[in-house]
């Protein structure tokens, strides 16, 4: 029988990766591990408990909250407020930093910037949601933590990761060396490897984006997908279309089989949608981490610069092969909209 090895017995065989670190990363990666239990626990219950639907608040994205939304948001900041590893938060759920002045937590060495609940109006029909986080170093370095310390690059980031809650729950997270996958094991609540040093195929056959914004689409991301639905045995193509709805689950799919996840700008959002801190940065460093690459279609998204919090981005993301045709499809008829 192969042995079992629990997530927090990974994070302690990998601390010596780290000869900076002093088991701060570790605990604070396990107490993120925590919370997602708890938070797991919750969604469990939602067909049979009074936590499904609105809260009746609005939240800074000018989202409608989840119950669940801010359920999850409690129980992730208060397991890092508790943990004492962590300074200053940045939530999608909350307008401004959360710092973490009490006797533990104020001169900790990370900050973190977490996404609670990716995708939470599919909890309502039983769909796959997930959570996201990032982690940084701070720059400050003594009291008081500041929101410099989380206006930092992708490249900056020391950990990253994702627990999507499914079919089964899984945890996936990067330090910069490797992807790792853990699932949870309800028998003994403990996240078990699962997913040793996963690698996102170079190329796939699936395609993932909300078609229904179509005529909104860059002309770019038009022609892509035409691409995407003509038929070539050579490439095959035709690709199949698959959305989610939830950018973790859709992601964690095309991390395991291949594809490319596609979140692009419109009229609308010239900018984008999605929030690069909490959502793009984290899961560009687990897909390059994996072997895949991830853009806003011209740029990489590590190298992007952090200037707000809620800072918008577009994202074309997953295998490489299938990211680097999208942007050539970018290239070409960003041109000539120029033009």
């Amino acid at each position: 029988m192969a042995k079992v090895i629990t997530l927090g017995q990974f994070i302690i065989q990998k601390q010596a990766d780290f000869p900076y670190a002093k088991g701060e990363l570790s605990r604070l990666l396990r107490d993120i591990g925590i919370a997602s239990k708890i938070v797991n626990r919750e969604i469990n219950k939602a067909g049979l408990a009074d936590i499904i639907g609105d809260v009746g608040s609005i939240n800074v994205q000018g989202e409608t909250q989840k119950i669940l939304d801010v359920y999850a948001n409690e129980q992730f900041i208060s397991a890092l407020s508790a943990g004492g590893e962590c300074a200053l938060v940045v939530s999608e759920e909350n307008e401004e930093v959360i710092i973490l002045n009490n006797d533990v937590s104020k001169n900790a060495k990370y900050v973190v910037a977490i996404d609670p609940l990716d995708g939470s109006s599919n909890i309502d029909v039983n769909v796959a949601v997930g959570t996201t986080f990032s982690i940084f170093r701070r720059i400050s370095k003594e009291g008081e933590a500041d929101i410099k310390d989380i206006l930092q690059k992708g490249t900056e980031q020391v950990a990253a990761g994702y627990i999507v809650y499914g079919s089964s729950t899984m945890l996936v997270y990067t330090t910069g060396c490797g992807v790792n996958g853990f699932t949870l094991d309800p028998s003994i609540g403990e996240f078990c490897l699962s997913h040793p040093n996963i690698k996102i195929p170079e190329t796939g056959t699936i395609y993932s984006m909300n078609e229904g914004n179509y005529v909104h689409f860059p002309e770019g991301v038009k022609k892509y997908i035409k691409y995407c639905q003509v038929e070539d045995a050579a490439t095959s193509r035709p690709y199949t279309s698959r959305y989610i709805g939830s950018m973790v689950a859709d992601l964690h799919r095309n991390l395991i089989k291949g594809g490319v996840y596609i979140y692009p700008s419109t009229a609308s959002a010239p900018n984008g949608k999605l929030r690069l801190v909490y959502e793009c940065n984290p899961l560009a460093f687990i897909i390059e981490q994996a072997g895949g690459r991830a853009s806003n279609g011209f740029e990489r998204i590590l190298d992007i610069e952090v200037t707000e919090i809620h800072q918008r981005e577009s994202i074309f993301i997953g295998s490489t092969e299938m990211v680097l045709k999208a942007e050539e499809f970018m290239a070409e008829y960003s041109a000539k909209e120029v033009s």
